[in-house]
């Protein structure tokens, strides 16, 4: 299984560390976000991995280099002279994926101790276009599954926004997104949008006539390391799991 990991962000909620440097480099435990999770990937048996970069793109590049990519087959996708968000930049990177084989999307202040091969069979036998893993953990936008794990809206419980994707769909329940994705290429044949614009959106109006599904796991070894205040919490949860 190939991958795409998303590291173009500007990384505003990691201020002042990507002032200076991407959030790709924010050291956790003394190792950068990024390394941390090629060597996840690496270890998954995952070694064909696409990167897209943006904020302080050279400092990505040059540090690939220095590493000799941590002996993985890694190819950029630069976005410097416009950041695509998740949905432009999946788009933008559509060539990577022409083997027509479902492939891993994972933002890259995001670890867990998910099982890819299991998330990966989930999304076989349900024939998913895309599958999402999420968690039941207290967030303040939650995609709305049903008892079936199809995601049917989102909502915005800070907004009082609702999306609904399936209209008719009943006994919904609230799941937070991980950032972790499994995609069947396919996908490309069926956006629309162009330039910038999010994955969510995208995942939302597909939802209504295409199976995008939801695949739970345990959020107790999960941790966004997209704050300053989680970044503690990530140095135990990579001790905790061997990670690093």
């Amino acid at each position: 299984m190939k991958a795409m990991i998303f590291a173009a962000g500007l990384g505003t909620r990691l201020k002042p560390y990507t002032e200076t440097m991407p959030k790709a480099l924010v050291p956790v435990a003394g190792v950068p976000m990024l390394e941390i999770l090629i060597n996840h990937l690496l270890k998954n048996g995952i070694n064909e991995i696409l990167i897209n970069v943006h904020h302080f793109a050279g400092q990505v590049i040059r540090f690939l280099k220095q590493n000799n990519n941590f002996g993985a087959n890694i190819t950029i996708s630069n976005e410097e002279d416009l950041l695509l968000d998740t949905g432009g930049g999946l788009k933008k990177a559509s060539w990577f994926f022409k083997d027509q084989q479902p492939f891993l999307v994972q933002n890259v202040d995001v670890i867990s101790d998910l099982n890819y091969k299991k998330m990966l069979d989930f999304h076989n036998s349900n024939k998913a276009l895309a599958t999402l893993a999420v968690s039941d953990r207290v967030t303040s936008r939650y995609f709305l599954l049903d008892d079936q794990m199809l995601v049917c809206g989102w909502e915005n419980t800070k907004t009082g926004e609702t999306r609904m994707a399936r209209a008719d769909s009943q006994n919904l329940a609230r799941f937070a997104f991980s950032g972790i994705h499994i995609i069947d290429p396919a996908i490309f044949n069926l956006i629309n949008n162009e330039g910038k614009f999010s994955i969510v959106d995208t995942y939302l109006e597909l939802a209504s006539s295409n199976k995008i599904t939801g695949f739970a796991h345990n959020p107790e070894n999960w941790v966004d390391m997209g704050k300053p205040d989680e970044l503690q919490k990530a140095e135990s949860i990579l001790k905790k799991l061997n990670i690093e």
